[in-house]
């Protein structure tokens, strides 16, 4: 069962990111920290890691190191692992786009399994988010990102691939699969209109 440390994460969570919106949408960023708590509690997760995923863009977004202090004070020493693991940059601006991504794949060799489970769960609702949405709005969806469509397809592949190479993380199949589905679908073109 889920303390009420859980109930604090989820509402510092949603005060953080309360302006948030999920990119090029109109839908509150709370739904994809509720959907990644969802699957690492789905996975066996255990508190920590649920209130890590509640919490894992709370730095990179809103508030770098200082925030990460914050949540090490109010959550613990296991939650900041989580959030600082799950970070791929620190301060602005951030290192160029390609750079940034490699060296967050690379990191992912020997992060913990606690940031592994966390990190391939927000990955996962990411791609599951960018594959309902190029059904919907074809190529058009691409122009939402900071990256280019096949620069995003490369960073997706590398992910499921470091995933599945741990050999620990019960969500690498998950993401292997809506990975390949994205790739083909995006391969074919736009989609009719």
């Amino acid at each position: 069962m889920l303390s009420t440390r859980f109930d604090e994460a989820l509402v510092y969570a949603h005060d953080a990111h309360r302006r948030q919106r999920r990119k090029g949408t109109r839908i509150p960023y709370v739904s994809h920290l509720l959907a990644v708590a969802a699957t690492v509690l789905e996975h066996g997760g255990t508190e920590d890691e649920a209130i890590g995923a509640l919490l894992h863009d709370v730095a990179e977004d809103q508030g770098g190191r200082e925030r990460l202090a914050d949540v090490e004070v109010r959550f613990g020493s296991a939650v900041a692992a989580i959030v600082e693991g799950c970070t791929d940059a620190w301060g602005e601006p951030k290192p160029p786009w390609r750079e940034r991504k490699e060296s967050y794949v690379a990191h992912l060799k020997g992060a913990s399994p606690s940031v592994a489970l966390v990190s391939a769960a927000d990955k996962l609702h990411n791609a599951r988010a960018i594959l309902r949405d190029h059904r919907v709005h074809g190529d058009a969806l691409w122009a939402r990102f900071n990256a280019t469509r096949d620069g995003l397809l490369w960073y997706y592949s590398a992910l499921a691939a470091a995933f599945e190479a741990r050999g620990d993380c019960p969500v690498a199949g998950e993401l292997r699969e809506v990975v390949d589905r994205l790739l083909a679908e995006a391969s074919r073109g736009p989609a009719p209109a």
